[in-house]
């Protein structure tokens, strides 16, 4: 198989026409662009308009495009057909950069949506063992009971020592 007949490769051949940068230009299209749609530019645009309509009109010898104005159409024209492409460049890099914004925006979504998703299951996780927790009044009526119930023990071994007393010093304990 010869060099020509192998299609696995691009060819490494001389190229026929301009190289350029598509970035450099994409960002002077956009200049362009955002300078066609100002109201400075439609403000210069008509002034630059009225005086050459003026002039044509008013002065016999600045004569240079009589009335039908056939040179100012053609500037006109010529404006239009370099303008409407860069504009449209303008647009889809625009649209590239706002589809390319739209994507990482979702990915921050989804990744937002897959923490929050996960923090409420960790929250049901804790609340589902806070639930098993014993609380510090749960401890205290234990405690009671507990005490009580020695005071019991203690007054069915030894009847002169009252169940009072034990009462008296827990209260005592709970309030210092």
């Amino acid at each position: 198989m010869t060099r020509r007949q192998d299609l696995t490769s691009p060819r490494q051949g001389r190229r026929i026409g301009v190289s350029y940068d598509s970035e450099a230009f994409g960002q002077f299209a956009e200049t362009i662009a955002r300078y066609l749609g100002t109201a400075r530019f439609i403000v210069i645009q008509t002034f630059i308009v009225i005086l050459w309509i003026a002039c044509n009109v008013a002065f016999v010898f600045l004569r240079w495009d009589p009335y039908p104005f056939i040179l100012l159409n053609l500037a006109f024209s010529t404006q239009a057909a370099y303008a409407a492409p860069l504009i449209l460049l303008a647009q889809n890099r625009q649209e590239i950069r706002d589809s390319s914004q739209t994507d990482n925006d979702r990915r921050v979504a989804e990744r937002t949506q897959a923490d929050t998703e996960f923090l409420a299951r960790e929250l049901a996780g804790v609340r589902l063992a806070l639930g098993d927790v014993v609380t510090t009044e749960d401890l205290r009526d234990h405690l009671q009971e507990l005490t009580r119930a020695i005071a019991k023990l203690t007054e069915q071994i030894h009847p002169s020592v009252g169940t009072e007393s034990i009462d008296d010093s827990i209260d005592g304990r709970r309030a210092g």
